[in-house]
């Protein structure tokens, strides 16, 4: 007997090109809050306390 056959799905560009352009924008921000601890948001105080006061917000130890 033979195995059933499978065929590749494509998936149509406009409907990944959102996910394309999503996933590393939220991997981005969810480094800049919960591992970032000023090493590439020098932008000054205010970011870096708005990250600080997420990681708390978030539970994540970060001090």
């Amino acid at each position: 007997m033979s195995a059933p056959s499978r065929s590749a799905r494509t998936i149509p560009l406009p409907r990944l090109i959102p996910w394309l352009l999503a996933v590393p924008a939220l991997l981005l921000i969810g480094y800049l809050v919960l591992m970032d601890n000023g090493a590439v948001s020098q932008t000054g105080g205010y970011l870096h306390e708005l990250m600080h006061d997420g990681r708390h917000l978030l539970g994540v130890p970060c001090h």
